[in-house]
Formats: C-alpha cells, structure tokens, sequence
C-alpha cells in the first residue's frame, strides 16, 4: 500500500517508511535438492529488484491446505517492479506441485538448479549422514540386491536425479520456455555468467556482475564481496561444500551408467547439454 506524498513523488515516503505490498512470488526456484539452490538464492539476492523469503516456505508440497494468503503473507514487500521469490528444492518432485503453482499463476517463472545426479545423491547422503551417523554405507541404499548390480530407484537420493522424469510432470503444466535450467557446476565455476542468464529470464537489468564474486579457495566456492543489506563478504555457511565420503568407484560407474540415459534424455528435452557424462 500507498506511502506516496501530495507533492507528487510517489515512490520515496514509502520507500522510507520501508512499505510495499506482499506479493505472490512471479518466480519460484523449485529444484533440485543439493543442486546449489541457496547458493543461487543468496547471489540472486544482491540484485535491488529482487525480494526473497529466507527459509523454505514448503507451500506446494507441505503447507498448501493453509491457503494462499498464509503464503503470501510469508512473503517480504516489494516495491512496484520488484520480484517476489521464494525457493523449495523438493518442490521439482512433488506430484502435486505443478498443477498448485500453475493454479496460482500460469505465468510463474521456474527455476531448476541441476547438478550431476551421481554427485548430487553422494551429496544427499552426506547431508543425511552429518545429521544421523549410523545410517548404512552409500554403496549398500544405492543396491536393490548389490550381487545383480539392481540399482534402487526408489531410495530417494537416486530417485531425485532422474530428471527427464520429473521434468515431463511440469511440462504438463507449463510450456519449456518458462523454466530455466541453472547448471549447478557451472554456478561454482562462472557464477557471474549463470547470475547472467538467471537476470535475463527474470527480466532484470545484468547488475549482478563478477565484480560481486570472488573465489574462496578453502572452501571451493564463490563468495560474495558484500551480502544483501551488508557491507561484508558472504560465503555460505558451514553446512555448504561438505566433504564428501569416498564411495567405491565400481558403484560410482554403476550410476553412471544408470543415469546417462536420463542425462541424454534431459539435455534433449532441455535442449542443453550439461556435460555429466
């Protein structure tokens, strides 16, 4: 609501009186889990006309019976010509989750961080083994039976990856064009280029540039030089660029092997070739 002053210059009372409306957000990053969606988030967050919820507000998969004005009310005001954003990477495997966004906007733009499905499950399994240590070995969840090498499709890790298949569930909904697909290695190494294409989908002015980047040899990532509302450097926080546990290589080929036909088939529908294999 309102804020603009009689003497005609809209715009700065309310931007003081820090107003804005709550918005539906025009953009979702919906997936994947580990693809480096807080990353992107976080880089995405410097720009001055984009407006994001912090925590993942889980409305499509777990909260939608609360409705859309507890959703909207999660979100942060925004200006005229701001985005509202909000990010919830299981959102790319909900059943449910494209027919609820399409009802709320079939104009929502999608974004879809992708990462190697064979790194991105060992990266699952890490996340999942820092929070519960007795968890079996990677090697024994990826096997149905590890002496006929039947790989499990359901443990979720493995599921998560196989992309194409997800894929096909939002293109019921939403024509290719308005999902982006971010490559979550490339994000690591050219993050002011994939901030590029990101801006340019978003139809925001390129301010995101490499001048806002720099590379944190500890931690193997990019960092930002200032964060949102901040005037000191940012890098993600410790939970990110976990180490991951060496896996015997016999099993990492065996996923390689099961994944490259959904690559193949990902890169076809996308029309991009993500380099995995």
């Amino acid at each position: 609501g309102g804020g603009g002053s009689a003497a005609g210059t809209p715009g700065t009372l309310t931007l003081l009186l820090g107003e804005g409306t709550k918005r539906l957000p025009q953009a979702i990053i919906i997936g994947v889990k580990k693809g480096g969606t807080r990353a992107l988030l976080e880089f995405l967050r410097v720009h001055p006309d984009v407006r994001a919820v912090g925590a993942e507000p889980h409305f499509f998969d777990r909260n939608y019976e609360r409705g859309l004005a507890w959703y909207r009310d999660l979100m942060p005001r925004t200006l005229e010509g701001q985005i509202t954003m909000e990010k919830t990477p299981s959102y790319f495997v909900t059943k449910e989750a494209p027919a609820r966004i399409s009802s709320m906007s079939k104009g929502t733009k999608l974004i879809v961080v992708v990462r190697d499905p064979v790194t991105r499950a060992i990266s699952d399994y890490t996340q999942t083994l820092s929070k519960k240590p007795d968890i079996p070995t990677f090697e024994s969840l990826t096997f149905k039976n590890r002496t006929t090498g039947l790989i499990d499709t359901s443990w979720s890790a493995i599921q998560i990856g196989i992309y194409a298949k997800h894929l096909e569930n939002w293109l019921l909904y939403f024509p290719i064009g308005q999902i982006l697909f971010v490559s979550g290695e490339r994000l690591i190494s050219d993050p002011a280029g994939e901030l590029g294409r990101v801006q340019d989908f978003l139809g925001l002015k390129r301010i995101i540039t490499d001048k806002h980047f720099y590379f944190n040899k500890t931690k193997g990532f990019p960092c930002l030089k200032k964060a949102e509302g901040s005037s000191k450097p940012h890098c993600l926080g410790k939970t990110k660029g976990r180490t991951h546990p060496d896996i015997d290589q016999e099993v990492v080929q065996r996923l390689r092997d099961f994944y490259r036909p959904f690559n193949m088939k990902f890169y076809q529908m996308t029309g991009q070739d993500f380099g995995w294999d």
